[in-house]
């Protein structure tokens, strides 16, 4: 399967039109027409159902993820090709709202100091997609927040600890108070995260069951919720590093008590076949460990 017939079914999928496509890649729309339906031939499966916008079938969609990932390693690559010579191209870092990328930004400003070169690509999300991405070889670092299995990866444990507490309207009444307890949360309309093993660890400081909660919805990133709580829908559990990807004076962050906190780490896949610039920024962490520690 040719590389330029996936980006031509992603800008496809992107414009929903056909000949909007052709514009965009600058070719005739039969053209284009053409060479989508020999990739359903060469496929043997049907990608779009034809209409005045063009959306996916089941396998469309499927593709899509895969072209998604297949183009990305590709511009990886070339990135990385292109740096060989002198310490440039790109480090990629995967993380949630974390602390501990703050921790770590004053080695990433250090480095490109050193390697004017060097541009960082930032991917958010959890750390479950984060790992998936690390698997593939699309992210060179991820910020990981524990509890997390990390035995297909070397890491390093950041020193900062991740603190959680509940995002709510600063007019909300427990905005007052200094810290949450656990019977100020027991009747609340909760948001908190979709991770098992966060869960978990609310179970052991709750002192009760999870489900026993008055949960309203779940997250994967905070900002997908931030609406809900905004408009006083709903109070959210996160941690307080994932505050700062949040607009606005109407939000406020209010630790829990007893204080729980988690640690996170730095992980990179064993034996990488690192780029030079994703070589020697690890050692630039390595070199500034009096904020980390390692496991």
């Amino acid at each position: 399967m040719d590389l330029r017939v996936l980006q031509y079914f992603l800008t496809v999928v992107q414009e929903e039109n056909i000949s909007r496509a052709a514009e965009v890649l600058h070719v005739t729309q039969p053209t284009l027409s053409r060479q989508m339906a020999q990739l359903e031939e060469e496929l043997g499966v049907q990608l779009f159902v034809r209409g005045r916008h063009l959306t996916l079938t089941d396998a469309g969609v499927m593709l899509r993820r895969r072209a998604e990932e297949v183009t990305a390693l590709m511009e990886k690559m070339q990135q990385e090709l292109e740096g060989h010579a002198d310490v440039g191209g790109v480090v990629s870092i995967g993380s949630g709202g974390l602390m501990a990328l703050q921790a770590l930004s004053p080695a990433m400003a250090a480095f490109r100091e050193q390697h004017p070169k060097v541009q960082y690509q930032l991917y958010t999300n959890h750390a479950e997609h984060v790992k998936e991405r690390l698997e593939q070889g699309l992210l060179d670092f991820g910020l990981l927040l524990e509890p997390v299995d990390v035995s297909k990866f070397d890491y390093l444990r950041m020193g900062a600890r991740e603190t959680w507490g509940f995002l709510m309207r600063s007019d909300h009444p427990l905005a007052r108070k200094p810290h949450i307890v656990r019977e100020d949360l027991v009747p609340l309309p909760l948001i908190t995260s979709d991770r098992r093993s966060i869960q978990r660890e609310l179970d052991a400081w709750l002192g009760m069951a999870f489900s026993q909660l008055n949960l309203f919805a779940t997250y994967n990133i905070i900002t997908n919720v931030a609406t809900l709580v905004h408009e006083g829908v709903a109070v959210a559990l996160t941690i307080e590093g994932a505050v700062s990807l949040l607009e606005g004076d109407r939000l406020v962050f209010r630790p829990l008590y007893l204080e729980l906190s988690m640690t996170s780490v730095l992980a990179w896949k064993k034996f990488p076949a690192h780029s030079r610039a994703a070589s020697q920024f690890l050692e630039q962490v390595k070199r500034m460990q009096t904020s980390y520690s390692f496991p």
